[in-house]
């Protein structure tokens, strides 16, 4: 099954000193149960793919499908409902609220969809146990480690089970062990949910253990 399909996204940058074309004509497409990396040089458009893949912003030209439904002509509203429900994230920087716990932190996309409190914390804790985190569940998230923060955004990421993960490098700033730890996360997931993921790297060790690899050269799909 695709789960995610860009057809010739192209993206313009209106910068006051003149136009700058971040991505042209990027085609690809993604299928369940695999892993993708998006690599390339700095300033070559990774994270302006990353993006659009994730309906975060709007190319200027071209079209994005999600289970073969077209993202094109639907109203903001109609993103926002579509991303929460289709999308989760992990990004470098794990963007965890600190006035909450870390329960509280996993459940907040959960209860954005409409799911009710008991079964969001339900799932929340069958997450905290897969990450190795359940006796964490009652901390603030500024009372745990950098590594356990990344895994509890893993943990939240994954709270409404979406069929496509975003991660923008999100093993940056992480040693090697935890570094294998998130990726080792997010490849289960993959696997035994049936989602597909897609992350953009730097790190060529951690672009290998994917299964397809995309590199973006000028804003371009490399050969």
């Amino acid at each position: 099954m695709i789960n995610l399909e860009a057809r010739g996204l192209s993206k313009v940058l209106r910068l006051p000193a003149g136009e700058v074309q971040a991505l042209n004509s990027f085609s690809a497409s993604f299928e369940a149960k695999k892993r993708y990396a998006i690599t390339g040089p700095s300033g070559c458009g990774k994270s302006t793919l990353l993006y659009l893949l994730g309906l975060l912003d709007q190319p200027t030209s071209g079209e994005l499908l999600i289970r073969g439904s077209s993202m094109k002509d639907l109203d903001p509203d109609a993103l926002v409902a579509l991303r929460n429900r289709m999308l989760g994230f992990v990004f470098q920087f794990h963007f965890l609220l600190p006035e909450l716990t870390v329960v509280e932190n996993i459940i907040l996309p959960a209860l954005k969809l409409g799911v009710e409190r008991a079964e969001a914390e339900r799932r929340a804790m069958v997450l905290l146990s897969e990450v190795g985190l359940q006796d964490k569940a009652g901390r603030f998230a500024w009372q745990i480690s950098g590594g356990e923060q990344q895994r509890v955004a893993v943990a939240r990421c994954l709270v409404n089970n979406p069929p496509i993960v975003l991660a923008d490098e999100p093993t940056g700033n992480l040693d090697a062990a935890n570094s294998q730890m998130i990726f080792d996360l997010l490849s289960r997931a993959c696997l035994e949910r049936g989602s597909t993921l897609i992350i953009v790297t730097h790190n060529p060790q951690l672009a290998a253990l994917c299964d397809v690899c995309l590199k973006l050269i000028d804003g371009r799909l490399a050969e």
